[in-house]
C-alpha cells in the first residue's frame, strides 16, 4: 500500500483584535492540538494586514482524524469568537505531485 503524502493543514482569519486575550485563546488551542495529535502548529501574521492570523500544522499525516479533532478542540477553547466575523478557513497543501514523464519513443 502506497503512503498517502503528508499534507499541510493551514487555519486563517481576521482577528477582531490583537489581544493578550485572543493570543491566549490560540496558544491554549495550538498546544491542545500538539498534545492531542503531535502535530506542533505555528501562528503567523499577514505581512501587509497583522490582524490577518494563520495557524499553520505539519505534518498530518491523517488529515480527515486530524480536522475532525482540531473541529472540536476550536468548539472547546470557543477558538472561532477570536475571529472577527466568527470564521476560520481551512486549507490542506501537500507537495506538488511528480509530472509524469511520457514513455521514450
Amino acid at each position: 500500500m502506497a503512503r498517502r503524502p503528508a499534507s499541510h493543514v493551514c487555519v486563517y482569519y481576521r482577528v477582531a483584535a490583537d489581544s493578550a486575550a485572543a493570543r491566549a485563546t490560540i496558544g491554549t488551542l495550538m498546544a491542545e492540538v500538539k498534545t492531542r495529535t503531535g502535530v506542533a502548529g505555528r501562528l503567523l501574521a499577514r505581512c501587509d494586514d497583522p490582524r490577518t492570523w494563520m495557524e499553520v500544522y505539519e505534518p498530518v499525516v491523517d488529515a480527515a482524524a486530524f480536522a475532525r479533532q482540531l473541529a472540536a478542540l476550536v468548539r472547546r477553547h470557543r477558538a472561532a469568537a477570536v475571529a472577527l466575523d466568527g470564521k476560520r478557513h481551512v486549507e490542506r497543501f501537500a507537495a506538488l505531485p511528480s509530472l509524469a514523464r511520457p514513455a521514450p519513443a
